[in-house]
């Protein structure tokens, strides 16, 4: 399967943006490389501030800028975000609903080969969810992070958008559409089982469901690529259909879509939704698929608790 930068594609979308909108600029924590914004500095030397290794006067930075009229981004690794600066969203972002939109990279296990948990992050979507305001996108490949960049930049007020390392799987075909605060069904084969889905290791739930269908359980496969605002009535429609759910993402199995699946089944259609997550533990480095599969994240982990799902 081809990978491609989600990095790269985001960055792209929004240079692409910038030339049409002066207000546009990007606030760097030593980060312009990481997010892949070098051509965007090149391009408008301006318009990108760089504060070194200072997330909290990054986001300040952001906060400042927006109450002037400009739309800030901050880019730099997830957890330096959510985590170092996390009081800073919370009261000069999120508070008072400034129109801030945060990149964060490395979300999940998929940087774990080159830098080890101190840049994979697992916690930064729940962090988030808890946040009254803060708008949370996790596209599923390269050509959706493009997509899902414009349309962050579209909405107003506070935008977390998840990205990874840069080399993800290309799961997707040329054109297909990206809506925000919509779940959208990937594909479907019946009714027995509904699979959702988020981020990057979509391509394994791909995989599950045809592997399900062979099997002879005909399963329903959505992906999640808005976790906030979740799209209740579409989720509800599919676990009224399916009457049972597994949830599937790269983030700890506390707080994330799992979460946000079983709130939506609580209020709208009580059913079983089993979750497929990091369970509350933190991996060790290695490559991104050989982690995937030693912490409950394999294809066969997925069609297993599929099956379960259904008993």
């Amino acid at each position: 399967m081809a990978l491609k930068s989600t990095r790269e594609a985001a960055m792209l979308a929004i240079q692409e943006l910038a030339r049409e909108d002066e207000k546009i600029v990007i606030v760097s924590p030593d980060a312009v490389a990481a997010a892949r914004a070098t051509k965007f500095r090149e391009e408008f030397p301006d318009r990108v501030i760089e504060v070194g290794i200072a997330e909290q006067d990054a986001v300040d930075i952001a906060a400042g800028l927006a109450t002037t009229g400009m739309k800030p981004i901050v880019v730099s690794y997830a957890g330096f975000l959510t985590m170092r600066a996390c009081e800073m969203i919370r009261t000069f972002i999120a508070y008072p609903g400034l129109n801030v939109k945060l990149i964060g990279l490395n979300g999940g296990m998929l940087g774990g080969e080159r830098e080890g948990v101190t840049h994979q992050f697992y916690e930064d979507v729940g962090i988030l969810r808890s946040m009254p305001g803060v708008k949370i996108l996790t596209p599923a490949d390269g050509q959706q992070a493009y997509y899902a960049a414009k349309a962050m930049m579209e909405v107003d007020g506070p935008c977390y958008l998840r990205l990874g390392s840069g080399r993800e799987p290309e799961v997707f075909p040329d054109g297909t559409p990206f809506t925000f605060g919509k779940v959208r069904e990937v594909k479907s084969y019946g009714n027995d089982v509904a699979i959702f889905a988020s981020g990057f290791i979509m391509d394994r739930a791909i995989a599950a469901l045809d592997q399900l269908h062979a099997d002879g359980v005909s399963g329903t496969l959505v992906d999640v690529s808005t976790i906030k605002p979740m799209d209740d009535e579409g989720v509800a429609a599919v676990l009224a259909r399916c009457g049972c759910a597994v949830t599937v993402e790269d983030h700890n199995i506390y707080g994330g879509l799992g979460d946000a699946i079983c709130e939506v089944a609580c209020r709208l259609n009580p059913c079983r939704v089993l979750r497929v997550a990091l369970h509350d533990k933190y991996p060790r480095s290695g490559k991104a698929a050989e982690l995937l599969d030693a912490y409950g994240l394999s294809v066969a982990d997925i069609v297993a608790t599929a099956k379960d799902a259904r008993k």
